[in-house]
């Protein structure tokens, strides 16, 4: 009689605080590539913010630096400009393997 192994299943490469709970390990969702996009959506979101509160603080003159406002326009559109190159990026690498024929 022959003995077969049954084949394991593909383990994680390293874990994370949300790969430990039983339900971000089964939601695919939860996978780092969804992560990173996640964490660009919310530095977009969060240097936008800060952007219309200096904005609004020079209108008012609550702040008398306007370099202040200035560095937060740069960080607002670098932090925009990547994430449309991030999702440039993963549709150019979508569609390339789309073409590729198996």
């Amino acid at each position: 009689m022959v003995e077969f192994t049954p084949i394991r299943p593909i383990e994680r490469l390293w874990d994370t605080a949300e790969t430990q709970t039983a339900q971000s390990v089964n939601d695919p969702a939860g996978s780092m590539f969804a992560n990173i996009f996640r964490q660009a959506i919310q530095n977009v979101r969060d240097t936008n913010a800060e952007q219309v509160n200096l904005e609004y603080q020079l209108a008012t003159g609550q702040i008398d630096n306007p370099a202040l406002l200035t560095t937060a326009i740069s960080k607002a559109t670098t932090a925009a400009e990547l994430l449309m190159q991030m999702r440039n990026q993963a549709l150019d690498a979508y569609n390339e393997l789309m073409r590729i024929s198996l």
